[in-house]
């Protein structure tokens, strides 16, 4: 199975959902968003798929960080452009898979999609 993991590596989530991948054998390539950036183009396909409301971090601290002017009136083009800028607003991970995408870690989800 092809399974491609995007995130922050030093993010919670993603060390907890690397670890759940490894214990259940799965094999995948990293994409760090730190090193890599995030590719606005793919974000807009991975929006086309699940919508752009579920990729935005509005929990963590990037976001609360925004100016108001960024926070108000978001939508989908505004929001896409943030992530692609600041890919520290994606929510992690995103893993990309050949039934689909996963947003998130959920690990009863990911079974269902992943075992």
């Amino acid at each position: 199975m092809n399974v491609e993991v995007y995130g922050i590596p030093n993010c919670d989530t993603v060390k907890k959902a690397r670890t759940w991948l490894d214990a259940n054998g799965i094999a995948y390539a990293f994409h760090d968003y730190k090193k890599e950036g995030a590719d606005p183009a793919r974000l807009a396909k991975w929006a086309e798929s699940v919508g752009w409301e579920p990729l935005l971090n509005r929990a963590g601290t990037t976001f609360r960080k925004l100016d108001e002017a960024d926070r108000a009136d978001i939508d989908a083009a505004k929001a896409l452009a943030r992530m692609a800028a600041q890919p520290s607003l994606i929510k992690r991970p995103v893993v990309e898979h050949r039934g689909g995408l996963l947003v998130g870690f959920k690990p009863e989800i990911w079974a269902a999609a992943l075992l």
